[in-house]
């Protein structure tokens, strides 16, 4: 078993946090933004959970920043709606940022890694 990449915790970590946040949204918004938001923060980390495992990481990893980018929007769309605070999106913003910027580094030494085989 591969030992946990750092950016699976980074997501796991990320993940905790903004669960319990978004419960809190208004019915209203609960079930269009709310749920999308879970699904999207869970599915990133499921994949980079599979990244860890898997040989060819360059798909899986490229799958994982599309869905950086789109929980961006759509946590911009939640402090727009007033559903999180300022303060509040600016930790998840850093925390996607940091978490994007792993990502693409572990792309980035997959990459190298192909060349340097092949």
């Amino acid at each position: 078993m591969p030992r946990e990449a750092p950016v699976v915790g980074k997501a796991y970590d990320f993940c905790l946090w903004l669960l319990p946040h978004v419960v809190k949204f208004p019915r209203s918004y609960r079930f269009v933004l709310g749920e999308r938001l879970e699904r999207e923060v869970v599915s990133l980390l499921l994949a980079l959970v599979n990244a860890a495992y898997a040989r060819d990481k360059t798909e899986i990893l490229t799958g994982a920043n599309i869905r950086i980018e789109g929980l961006r929007f759509l946590l911009r769309l939640a402090k727009d709606l007033r559903l999180l605070s300022v303060a509040q999106h600016e930790y998840a913003a850093e925390h996607l940022d940091e978490i994007g910027r792993m990502v693409g580094g572990w792309i980035r030494s997959g990459k190298a890694a192909q060349r340097q085989q092949g």
